[in-house]
């Protein structure tokens, strides 16, 4: 690689051919109309051998700009195998989009998203020159493994690549084997197709591969170099070549090899073979005579494209490699197929006794006797993943008392599918009589390979998992009785403007309002408070409004919204049937500055009374979320498990009560998405202030939960009313349509597969909605 020509003389440095080059690079993340969320930069190993980037660092200067190299700096770690990629994720724009794969190194450079310099470099030290205005010497140049200036750009190979947009990356062709020492040559402007170490090898002198045709790659471990087919032994007895080492010696008794960078021979019975298209390239072997130390693993990975077949005995030559946390066999000279055996599955019961891992079984032939829960499925249409827990759904330990943060990791255990496949038409898995999965729902006697990868133990199946509807879904919600029902619902932003939170088209835009009419309309709510509804006046409200009025007949509701809009790009508001309540006075708000999204306040009493004693008050809220940005002091994350922004949220509480006293308001009704689970502190401060949560009171705790992050359950979104209210509440219900429900069936189009897409209410949010009754007779 030749560092060429500038507007500034200088002498080209070369580079040892073939090593780590940039691969693609993006500076339009976050910016109107992209597709992806951050900047990136994607390395990628042209060579034959493994590269060590410790020590290593990405550097970035302005097109033509005086700042150096110094001022813009990510640094590296690692190792790159042969035909591997490694993602470095770069600044987020201020419009989120589409998320990145899982990076291999973070870092905040924000890029050019038309024009600019890239340089990777042997050394964590800033150059302390720009190629342009402030030349590089030959010992900086030296440093210099690659370089790409795009548009206009003053410094790069050969001549400059193109320039770039919002909409397109740089992406060297050849699937990152082109290197002419020319940008101009070897880039294309093209979609961003960002690849990570967990993208599938595309080793240089093989098939081109075309660039990862979605934004995010699979989370299916894949191991680390390029599958090595077996070459015909010279030797025709080639079994009588003797083993090196154990299985276990391999695996030794830590998380990592002992014998890491090894060549080794080993012998084992082959358990599973994931060769087959888009899987993982491999197979798994077990020693079916284990030695006697229980802290070893007697089975491995082994990553190669030669065929092997259940039940072989062989005998494999390779070098040991740890990739992900896996210790695997790769590199691989010989499978030799000596004979059959038969192994014995071993049985895991969960959960794991306290200081027990998973670490000696890993490569093993498991399986799971006991039913266990699916506890989430964020990943099912995506990775073909979910989690699965013993003694069913795990909760939130914030959520209610007597849970256990290590107890739910001792139970759970995720499956995979076994594949590399992104978004699968058709879902790997679904329950008994669906063509999906619901949380809730349970699996017996699952059996397959215990493996890991991207910090967690995962199960690749080896027959078929079959789930049983144990929570199927409800039809309508529980009757709550009363004379008035009252619901709240996180809208999972209903906005009319495209590109913005909500919907990017205007197909997604009718499919998502279809979800939210039949929700409302299952609801049937004389008074509903809405959250995550557009900020532009009363445009979004209305538009719900007409669209519901459409379905169960005109002028059946109203809207309402707060006379302060608040500084986010989302607000409450409220909708009522006439017929059955009225206002009393108009709306009222906070000008507080602590809610970034005010409450909004109105007095209602039913149509036919004219007694002020039966008035309440809708005071409806959408509390500072749990996200980080921005967090300081005391709004840092405090290890509590509140996660940031928790002092900010109990500060919203205080102010609620405040509302509530300042203005004598009668027979609070405190609802909306509190981003706080059930006994964290801003609830605590809710009901020191005698308000009781309807939920608490009325439904069954295992019933008890509006929402689903991270595999946990719990309760984000809250009614409590006030003391003399309370009486007259008849019943309660949370209608659980949304966060059982895969996200792969909402109204979004991308990624989902069509056939799972309905107009009716499952899957219309992420947060199921609280009904509850009121008798005000």
């Amino acid at each position: 690689m030749a560092v060429g020509i500038t507007v500034v003389s200088l002498t080209p440095a070369s580079a040892e051919p073939g090593t780590v080059v940039i691969s693609q690079v993006y500076g339009g993340g976050g910016n109107s109309g992209a597709p992806l969320t951050n900047d990136y930069v994607e390395l990628f190993n042209r060579s034959a051998d493994t590269v060590s980037l410790d020590g290593w660092s990405v550097q970035y200067a302005s097109a033509t700009g005086t700042g150096a190299f110094a001022s813009n700096k990510v640094d590296l770690a690692g190792s790159l195998a042969p035909g591997r990629f490694h993602l470095v994720q770069l600044s987020a724009g201020a419009t989120p989009s589409g998320p990145l794969p899982p990076a291999d190194t973070t870092g905040n450079l924000a890029l050019s998203g038309t024009a600019g310099k890239v340089a990777l470099v042997r050394s964590a030290t800033g150059l302390a020159c720009n190629g342009g205005s402030i030349p590089c010497t030959p010992e900086q140049t030296a440093q210099i493994a690659d370089l790409v200036g795009y548009g206009t750009a003053n410094y790069f190979e050969g001549a400059a690549a193109p320039a770039l947009t919002n909409s397109t990356a740089a992406i060297r062709k050849d699937g990152g084997c082109a290197d002419t020492d020319d940008n101009a040559a070897d880039f294309a402007a093209a979609a961003p197709a960002p690849r990570n170490s967990a993208t599938a090898a595309a080793p240089c002198g093989g098939a081109t591969p075309s660039p990862t045709p979605t934004p995010t790659p699979s989370d299916t471990p894949t191991p680390t170099p390029t599958p090595t087919p077996t070459p015909t032994p010279d030797d025709p007895s080639s079994c009588a070549v003797p083993v090196t080492r154990e299985i276990a010696e391999v695996q030794g008794s830590g998380d990592a090899s002992p014998l890491a960078g090894q060549k080794v021979r080993v012998e084992g019975v082959v358990t599973a073979d994931f060769q087959g298209t888009n899987q993982l390239s491999g197979f798994y072997i077990q020693d079916p005579t284990p030695d006697a130390d229980p802290a070893t693993s007697d089975a491995v990975f082994v990553f190669t494209s030669t065929p092997a077949a259940l039940g072989d005995r062989v005998r494999v030559s390779g070098t040991v490699t740890e990739f992900n946390g896996l210790t695997e066999l790769s590199s691989v000279s010989a499978v030799d197929v000596c004979g059959t055996g038969t192994v014995k599955t071993t049985k895991v019961n969960l959960p794991l006794a306290s200081g027990k891992t998973l670490e000696s079984l890993e490569g093993v032939l498991v399986t799971f006797p006991q039913t266990l829960t699916v506890s989430e499925v964020y990943n099912l249409g995506r990775f073909g993943e979910m989690t699965l827990s013993t003694k069913g759904r795990l909760f939130q330990p914030t959520d209610r008392d007597g849970v256990d943060p290590a107890d739910n990791d001792a139970r759970r255990i995720l499956l995979d599918d076994g594949s590399n496949v992104q978004n699968p038409p058709v879902l790997p898995y679904h329950t008994n009589g669906s063509n999906t999965v619901r949380v809730g729902d349970g699996t017996t006697g699952l059996t397959g390979i215990l493996t890991y990868g991207f910090d967690l133990y995962r199960v690749e199946p080896t027959s078929p998992v079959v789930f049983t509807a144990d929570n199927p879904r409800p039809a309508p919600p529980a009757k709550v009785g009363g004379n008035v029902r009252v619901a709240s619902l996180n809208t999972l932003n209903w906005f009319t403007t495209l590109n913005s939170r909500g919907a990017n088209t205007d197909g997604e835009k009718q499919r998502q309002l279809a979800k939210l009419v039949a929700t409302l309309k299952g609801l049937n709510p004389d008074v509903a408070g809405l959250m995550e509804v557009e900020n532009n006046g009363t445009t979004a409200l209305n538009a719900l409004v007409d669209a519901l009025n459409a379905e169960v007949g005109a002028g059946t509701y109203k809207g309402i919204v707060g006379p302060v809009a608040g500084t986010d790009a989302i607000r409450v508001a409220l909708i009522y049937k006439p017929a059955v309540v009225r206002p009393v006075g108009a709306a009222q708000s906070s000008t507080d500055p602590v809610f970034r999204r005010p409450p909004l306040i109105q007095m209602f009493q039913r149509t036919r009374d004219n007694d002020d004693g039966k008035v309440f008050t809708m005071i409806v809220n959408h509390f500072k979320s749990k996200g980080c940005d921005g967090a300081t002091g005391a709004d840092l994350d405090q290890g509590d498990g509140q996660s940031c922004f928790n002092a900010e949220r109990v500060r919203q509480s205080q102010a609620v009560l405040g509302l509530i006293d300042t203005f004598n308001l009668p027979n609070p009704v405190v609802a909306g998405d509190l981003n706080a689970y059930g006994e964290e502190d801003p609830m605590h401060v809710l009901e020191a202030g005698q308000l009781t949560s309807v939920s608490k009171k009325f439904i069954d705790k295992q019933d008890r939960y509006s929402y689903v992050f991270d595999s946990l359950s719990g309760e984000l979104d809250h009614v409590l009313v006030g003391k003399q209210l309370l009486k007259k509440v008849t019943g309660a219900t949370i209608w659980h349509i949304n966060a059982d429900e895969g996200r792969f069936m909402d109204y979004n189009t991308e990624f989902n597969p069509p056939s799972l897409y309905s107009p009716g209410a499952f899957r219309s949010s992420d947060h199921d909605p609280l009904l509850f009754g009121l008798d005000l007779s």
